[in-house]
């Protein structure tokens, strides 16, 4: 089989399967409440682990590309390099925007995490 049928069967088998935990519904609306903070913090590591990946390949092929380039004509290596360099930069500021929005999620939403434990355990 190739990558993108494995790629897409894995995408649709977990959003699906996502799809039938947040739908299922407990009846009570402090374990619902908990749910969803525990959702957060697994989109927030799911995010992070995509940003993270995706840039890595940007910059696996940016790299890449740099290399080859400068082994095919060497006196442009500078240029090339200085390029390299400032993609390099702009690819990872979008990493640290992902983290940026994960931790705003984080610390916005999960300091009101207290009442709803409490409220839970009685």
């Amino acid at each position: 089989m190739s990558k993108k049928f494995v790629t897409g069967i894995l995408a649709v088998v977990l959003v699906l399967g996502m799809a039938s935990m947040a739908i299922a519904e407990d009846g009570s609306a402090k374990a619902s409440g908990m749910w969803i903070y525990f959702g957060i913090a697994i989109a927030c590591g799911f995010g992070i682990g995509v940003a993270a990946f995706g840039t890595g390949l940007g910059m696996g092929n940016a790299i890449n590309a740099a290399l080859q380039g400068t082994a095919r004509n060497p006196e442009a290596g500078g240029k090339i390099m200085t390029s390299m360099i400032i993609g390099l930069a702009l690819i990872e500021s979008l990493c640290i925007y992902a983290l940026l929005i994960c931790l705003l999620m984080i610390f916005v939403l999960f300091p009101k995490v207290e009442p709803v434990i409490k409220s839970i355990a009685g």
